[in-house]
């Protein structure tokens, strides 16, 4: 049990911040296998993560990295530092491209350095480079956010901010010694208040406390903070080479939970997942940290359990659970708390759960398999087994087609307007997990996400071919038009709304010709939904009170299908989003209010829309294709 969880623990955080290397003027010639990464301020290759991911036919910058290809405009052998750093930023992308032969390609890393690399080789699915980086004399440490370890929810939401004796990470550059990997520190032995000539300050009023360290890296340093520290506006300062960061603002708070994204059964301490779900009725254990103060675990493993109970309910699908123990979990910083999942649950591969304080705040919203054996979302056209083999693979390729139709209002004018359309999307993911995250809802639960503009996602996408793609249907017999800006998608305008009768469309692909990156010849089709949905109280989303819940109500759609209701909300660069899936037999929604009060109070929109079931397609290389129907309404909203 304390091996695996440690185990677990050093996974979690490593994973998520690769470290960073500064030797002066690192150059390599490696070769990559496809699906490799180089990662150009180590000189080291991996499966995810890095600069970029070598495909086997192109290459796409990750995390924050961006690429321009000069072709043969400059000799590899006379790129500078200089020059460089005289091209515009605006040259620079994040999209993946085809290199070839000779190709000298000019790089911004991940660790704020430039680069330049030069394709000297490809065979096959192999790729040979020649590498030189160029490093940016060290500078003061620089903070960037600071984050609970689990929910990582940034600043500017109800539910953010940071509670005494909670496992949390501040994220930025030359925070630490850039020769280190994430190494986690025995608790059992006492966690250091220094490592890696890395120091960390946090004041609070008049009161100045030092958290103890997990690991520290130059990207990313892992800290408890002590359960002393008073509640209120903290500045925390890092300090590393004789050089300090400008002090950074994040809010001190009594209890701040963040769960991870996975549960474990406690006879096995064994993880559930898509081929081995969660019966209801079972108890699961959860893991996180944020309960609140707990002074005995500040830097040290003390085996034993501290009940700090702060959390008044765990939502299982929107179903109230019981909570058998909440509090602290022998490690530093780390919280356990074991939930029966209730036997009326919804079940599903997606099903979301949710903590609520006694304050009345949400905790981040995670999702679990629930069912009997591999888990099940007939709605979705997914099952377990299906989840569980495409989410076990680096890159997937999936084909996606559908027909639209959206009322939303109009811009600066009184109004609204419907359109109808078609699309399609034929793409390749690689690094990022099929199926899962905080937007995918079993149906019956509503989910959260939280972000800043300014956030990334993971992994990379990289446009297939599908030759031409033609609609065949009711007042449609057309050519979808391929975005060039955008590979893979394919999009084309319906003459007219759809017919209140619906109507059966065709899908058809003639197969594409690009080498490495072609779907083969396909036919597919959809029925639209019928009768076509209403959404009978759209004045109620013009301005919502997040503490009283939104009820949506409807009428129409096909039986059998299901009803997506999403909204948003931004402020101050703050932007929350939920997503709720409800069966259409229902006739009515009501989103919770703990689910609204993730959100910040500003401006955004409420969509509800009708999908008709997933169809699934097949094709020479697809991994998984679908097709949907689904006709929506939008109103601008402000939530109060």
């Amino acid at each position: 049990m304390r091996i695996l969880l440690k185990t677990t623990t050093i996974i979690l955080l490593a994973a998520a911040f690769p470290a960073a290397s500064w030797a002066a003027n690192l150059t390599g010639s490696p070769t990559l296998a496809a699906n490799t990464a180089l990662s150009l301020d180590t000189g080291t290759t991996s499966s995810s993560g890095g600069d970029f991911l070598w495909s086997g036919a192109t290459i796409a910058p990750q995390g924050k990295a961006s690429a321009y290809n000069l072709h043969s405009l400059l000799a590899f052998g006379s790129v500078t530092q200089t020059i460089l750093s005289a091209f515009p930023a605006s040259l620079f992308s994040s999209s993946a491209f085809t290199p070839a032969l000779n190709d000298v390609i000019a790089f911004k890393t991940n660790g704020g350095n430039l680069a330049a690399v030069q394709v000297t080789a490809i065979g096959g699915a192999s790729l040979t480079v020649q590498f030189i980086t160029f490093v940016l004399p060290p500078g003061p440490p620089i903070i960037t956010a600071v984050e609970n370890n689990y929910s990582f929810l940034p600043a500017g939401f109800p539910n953010s901010g940071i509670a005494p004796s909670t496992l949390f990470v501040v994220l930025g550059t030359g925070l630490s010694d850039p020769t280190k990997s994430a190494v986690l520190q025995d608790s059992t032995q006492g966690l250091p208040t220094t490592l890696n000539g890395t120091s960390v300050k946090v004041t609070v009023g008049g009161a100045t406390v030092t958290p103890a360290f997990y690991y520290a890296i130059s990207t990313a340093l892992a800290l408890v903070l002590p359960a002393n520290t008073p509640v209120g506006t903290a500045q925390i300062t890092v300090s590393y080479n004789n050089q300090s960061s400008t002090a950074f603002s994040f809010k001190v708070v009594q209890t701040a939970p963040g769960l991870a994204p996975y549960a474990l059964n406690p006879a096995t301490y064994g993880y559930y997942s898509y081929g081995n779900s969660i019966p209801p009725g079972t108890t699961v254990i959860l893991y996180g940290s944020g309960l609140g103060a707990d002074p005995a675990t500040d830097t040290n493993y003390v085996g034993a359990v501290f009940n700090i109970n702060s959390l008044a309910h765990i939502y299982v699908g929107g179903v109230d659970a019981a909570i058998q123990y909440q509090g602290s979990f022998d490690y530093p910083g780390l919280n356990q708390i074991n939930v029966t999942i209730p036997a009326n649950a919804p079940t599903g591969c997606n099903v979301p759960l949710v903590g609520l304080t006694t304050g009345g705040l949400p905790t981040n919203f995670i999702t679990l398999p629930i069912g009997n054996g591999p888990c099940s979302d007939p709605s979705f056209g997914l099952s377990g087994s299906v989840l569980q083999t495409l989410g076990g693979q680096q890159t997937v390729k999936s084909g996606f087609v559908g027909i639209t139709q959206s009322t939303t209002p109009n811009i600066g004018a009184s109004g609204s307007t419907t359109t109808a359309g078609a699309f399609a999307s034929f793409q390749s993911y690689t690094g990022s997990s099929f199926g899962s995250g905080a937007a995918t809802v079993s149906v019956g639960g509503c989910s959260v996400t939280q972000a800043l503009n300014s956030a990334g996602a993971s992994g990379s996408t990289t446009g297939l071919d599908p030759g031409t793609v033609s609609l065949a249907g009711p007042g449609a017999n057309i050519n979808l038009m391929s975005i060039p800006t955008v590979p893979g998608f394919y999009t084309a305008q319906l003459s007219g709304p759809i017919s209140s009768g619906g109507g059966t469309f065709t899908f058809s692909g003639t197969g594409g010709t690009t080498s490495g990156a072609s779907v083969g010849a396909f036919k597919t089709t959809l029925v639209f939904p019928i009768p076509l949905l209403a959404w009978t109280n759209q004045n109620a989303a013009a301005a919502i009170t997040r503490s009283a819940g939104l009820s949506v109500t409807w009428t129409g759609g096909a039986s059998g299908t299901i009803v997506t209701i999403t909204g948003s909300s931004v402020s101050n660069g703050a932007v929350g989003a939920f997503t709720c899936v409800a069966p259409v037999g229902a006739g009515q929604f009501t989103v919770p209010a703990y689910v609204l009060g993730a959100l910040p109070a500003g401006t955004g929109t409420v969509v509800v829309a009708n999908n008709t079931g997933y169809q699934q397609f097949t094709a020479t290389g697809l991994d998984i294709g679908f097709a949907e129907g689904y006709i929506s309404f939008g109103v601008n909203s402000t939530y109060n």
